[in-house]
């Protein structure tokens, strides 16, 4: 399985040394205890972990944190961006109505890294992050939002049989909505990201990415039909 797919990361003791590097770069002051950093990362994991997760597991935050590390130059503070990706799924129910997940995940991260003591204006700056992913729309000017929706999409761009798996993956969380139905809403969010002008917004993703991306979409939707 690509990069893009499962990312390339060690355990969860190498994610909790990134976790606490990012927290301590972002503002999180010498009286903050390392034991309370770890607690509010592995919090977090323990919800990237929850057995019903099929493709927004552990995996997909190291794939997405991958993206983020290997273009960081293209961020103003990817600092910032790493936590966002983070949070950015931590709170994953597929039954959940319109962005509640991203709210809920919003309201998470950012009660855990006030905890923490970063300051206000980086912790704010991480919900605003997260809360992007709910349609991944990007400002022109927004490089830290552009690198993390270009991360979160990369997936999109993947090899035909990782793509495959993400979308049959997909499929096993909203177990639960008929074949019909899924079809319908599947379909109707593929579509609205083909409308789009540009999946990726960072130059070099873009060229990489955009047309494989495309053709995977337009793959998924012949399938789906």
């Amino acid at each position: 399985m690509s990069e893009l797919a499962s990312g390339t990361r060690g355990g969860h003791g190498e994610l909790l040394d990134q976790w606490r590097s990012a927290v301590r770069a972002a503002g999180a002051p010498p009286e903050v205890s390392e034991a309370a950093v770890r607690r509010a990362g592995m919090e977090l994991l323990d919800w990237w972990s929850q057995p019903h997760r099929q493709y927004h597991t552990v995996a997909h935050l190291c794939a997405v944190l991958d993206v983020v590390d290997g273009y960081a130059g293209h961020a103003d503070d990817v600092d910032l961006v790493r936590l966002a990706a983070w949070g950015h799924d931590a709170v994953y129910d597929p039954a959940a109505p319109g962005d509640e997940n991203e709210r809920a995940s919003a309201r998470l991260t950012g009660q855990l890294l006030a905890e923490l003591r970063l300051p206000p204006p980086a912790v704010a700056e991480v919900v605003r992050l997260i809360l992007l992913t709910v349609e991944h729309r990007v400002a022109p000017d927004d490089l830290n939002g552009a690198l993390l929706c270009d991360a979160d999409l990369a997936i999109l761009a993947a090899p035909d049989e990782d793509y495959d798996w993400y979308a049959d993956a997909i499929r096993r969380e909203y177990a639960h909505v008929p074949d019909g139905a899924y079809q319908v809403g599947r379909a109707k969010a593929l579509r609205e990201l083909l409308d789009r002008p540009a999946l990726y917004r960072i130059p070099v993703l873009h060229s990489r990415w955009e047309l494989p991306a495309r053709a995977n979409v337009h793959r998924e939707l012949r399938a789906l039909s």
